[in-house]
């Protein structure tokens, strides 16, 4: 790190994870150490971004200042004690206590971003910037009709995850010049990577986001024999709503086999990584089966994978880690029963297969 932070900073970061995201908990300290430190203050950074984003709270406009002061405040430009204060001061009772708790401590998490080597830190305010500039353009225009087309739908993916898996690859090329040999590739492949897990993260949201009064669903992805999803009700079994769903599980399986393609092109030397990646793949995999297996679900509990399905997964990919080959097919396993992976527009990648990619 270029300059000295608080050891008990750092110990916050690490036990605050586990408050906003047992997931990410489990899955970051599987990286090298200095990995470790900005992956995981990138993923708190993001949270609060969220945060501002979901405040029910907070007006239009309110939300559309503080994303520029929380970017500012990455960048180092602003006061971000201050702005920590003055924005959870402004949170209502729907956040949730570890929530509030990451606000109120934003200007200890700040203090390591902005003491991050320049190339993490550039690259962590990239995202930052990217993220929260494109929540506020589509806060100000969700509702519940879903978005216009899959350009839009696109957008938004990238905005709030293409953008992560961007930043990924930023700073695993940082970390490795074997790895930063490979950085147009993997940029590609990044993209794709957070799309997919954004994707499942939508469909398996898709009801709790009803409930606060927006859809981030394409219209397009429906048929248009009159499907409004304005109209959509939880639990809704009807044919149309279940064509578009499987239309999209087609197009975030194809996303998620360019994220394991994406794995398989990190050096089997570099476990730690490949296990911090496809731990979450093979969960989104599992997610998007039970999806589809249960169209008619009502809420993300219903879709949501057991802790011993998570066991199971995660103990097969430390198994399969350092050989690609067996990763591939672990991969091709999870994913039986799936809709065939579907290229949607703007999709980057080619058919549903590791050609070319088992040996490397």
């Amino acid at each position: 790190m270029s300059n000295s932070v608080p050891e008990r900073d750092l110990d916050y970061q690490v036990s605050i994870l586990d408050g906003v995201s047992r997931t990410f908990a489990l899955t970051i300290p599987q990286l090298p150490h200095d990995l470790r430190i900005a992956v995981g203050n990138a993923y708190l950074l993001c949270r609060i971004a969220d945060t501002i984003e979901d405040e029910p709270a907070l007006a239009q406009h309110e939300k559309h200042e503080f994303s520029a002061r929380f970017t500012r405040a990455v960048e180092g430009s602003e006061d971000a004690h201050r702005f920590a204060l003055e924005l959870h001061g402004s949170l209502g009772p729907a956040t949730t206590a570890s929530e509030r708790d990451l606000v109120f401590n934003a200007g200890r998490v700040l203090g390591i971003t902005n003491s991050l080597p320049q190339a993490q830190h550039r690259a962590i305010a990239r995202c930052i910037r990217v993220m929260t500039t494109g929540m506020v353009h589509f806060q100000e225009r969700a509702n519940l009709g879903g978005l216009a087309d899959f350009e839009q739908f696109d957008r938004y993916c990238y905005c709030v995850a293409g953008v992560v898996g961007e930043l990924l690859t930023e700073l695993f090329c940082a970390h490795s010049r074997e790895i930063g040999a490979r950085r147009d590739e993997l940029l590609k492949l990044g993209r794709s990577f957070g799309q997919g897990l954004q994707m499942t993260n939508i469909l398996k949201d898709v009801w709790e986001d009803r409930s606060r009064g927006v859809c981030w669903l394409p219209r397009t992805a429906f048929p248009q024999s009159g499907f409004d999803l304005a109209l959509l009700t939880p639990g809704d079994g009807s044919p149309g709503f279940a064509e578009g769903l499987n239309t999209l599980i087609a197009i975030a399986r194809h996303h998620l086999v360019n994220a394991c393609r994406y794995v398989l092109v990190i050096p089997a030397h570099e476990p730690g990584i490949r296990r911090f990646c496809m731990w979450a793949v093979a969960l989104a995999v599992l997610t998007l089966r039970r999806i589809h297996a249960n169209p008619g679900y009502s809420s993300g509990r219903e879709v949501t994978i057991s802790r011993r399905n998570v066991a199971t997964a995660t103990t097969l990919v430390n198994a399969t880690v350092r050989f690609n080959p067996a990763l591939a097919m672990l991969f091709h396993l999870l994913s039986f029963g799936l809709p065939p992976a579907t290229r949607g527009p703007g999709c980057y990648g080619g058919s549903d297969d590791m050609r070319g990619f088992e040996g490397t």
